[in-house]
């Protein structure tokens, strides 16, 4: 037993008291276990994008207990490269706007101002991470509202954690020659026959802009091809099947962040789930790349990678130095 797992029974016995039901103090270990899945998946990602320089959850057991009714502590404190020490308000919401409650919104404010430091709302949709500053909140009837759109143009997640929007060149990819050896079935259908062969792999290759051949690829550029929903094709011939994996010039772009559950979904069972509180917990983010930054330059480089993009914010907030 690791000792944060000793922590997170400790944690639910000292709520529920150590004489409470076994199968209720498990099932709650295992609740907690899965951790807050937008907020360790948000660490995760500001972890991976290479910017950030300290980023944790913040305690909001607050006492005394009427403190709530003026402050609301924060999900996360972080410190990026260029700055100093920033608090962010995490959420995951799939309607088009974002909305806060006047009150909610002003305690957490109020905190802010207590230690003097800038608010930031990290919200994701449709898989999608926006980070920018609470004063792009405008008030509609009732509550504090912004628009996806509205977040996008104002998003700090470039500037701050290093996020990027990048494309892979067109006919770059991964390449499988599978060599026959023995025919073991043929089976006659409506429009022709299926065959099953024994066959073996004897080439490896993969290609670069415009299908070009390469085996000069770092490892970490070859790992980028895992972030991408790569075109499949194939050649048939009498000795041998090649099957190509390659982008095309009909792809969009890809976010950074996007490409990090990409990267965690490829490794996974099928059927399972990325649990990000462990992700966090682990040494690397993602075992087979170190450096996504890095590795997204050298693949321009090498003309894996077509185009990356750096985002700036429409309007240059005060606390961050140009």
């Amino acid at each position: 037993m690791t000792d944060d797992e000793d922590r997170l029974i400790q944690e639910v016995l000292a709520e529920l008291g150590r004489d409470a039901d076994p199968k209720v103090i498990a099932d709650r270990v295992k609740r907690l276990d899965l951790g807050l899945p937008a907020e360790d998946e948000f660490i995760a990602v500001c972890s991976w994008l290479g910017k950030t320089r300290l980023i944790h959850k913040l305690d909001q057991h607050q006492a005394p207990s009427h403190s709530h009714d003026d402050y609301q502590v924060p999900d996360l404190l972080a410190q990026y490269l260029k700055t100093g020490p920033v608090l962010i308000e995490v959420k995951a919401k799939k309607a088009h706007t974002l909305s806060f409650k006047p009150d909610y919104l002003e305690r957490l404010q109020s905190y802010a101002n207590l230690v003097n430091m800038p608010l930031l709302i990290a919200w994701k949709y449709h898989g999608i991470w926006t980070l920018f500053e609470a004063q792009h909140l405008t008030k509609a009837r009732k509550n504090f509202n912004i628009r996806f759109d509205h977040a996008m143009r104002e998003n700090l997640l470039g500037v701050l954690a290093g996020d990027v929007a990048y494309k892979i060149s067109p006919e770059a990819g991964v390449h499988l020659r599978f060599k026959k050896e023995k025919l073991i079935d043929t089976e006659k259908t409506d429009d022709g026959f299926t065959e099953q062969w024994q066959m073996r792999v004897d080439k490896v290759g993969f290609t670069s802009a415009d299908g070009k051949p390469t085996d000069a690829l770092d490892d970490e550029v070859t790992t980028l091809f895992t972030t991408w929903d790569l075109t499949e094709r194939q050649i048939h011939s009498d000795t041998h099947i090649e099957m190509q994996f390659v982008a095309t010039d009909d792809d969009g772009m890809m976010f950074g962040h996007m490409a990090l559950v990409h990267l965690l979904n490829w490794s996974l069972p099928d059927g399972a789930s990325i649990n990000w509180r462990h992700t966090i917990r682990r040494d690397s983010v993602v075992r087979n790349m170190s450096n996504f930054t890095q590795a997204l330059q050298r693949a321009l480089e090498q003309k894996v990678v077509r185009i990356i993009l750096n985002q700036q914010p429409q309007s240059w907030p005060e606390f961050l130095p140009k």
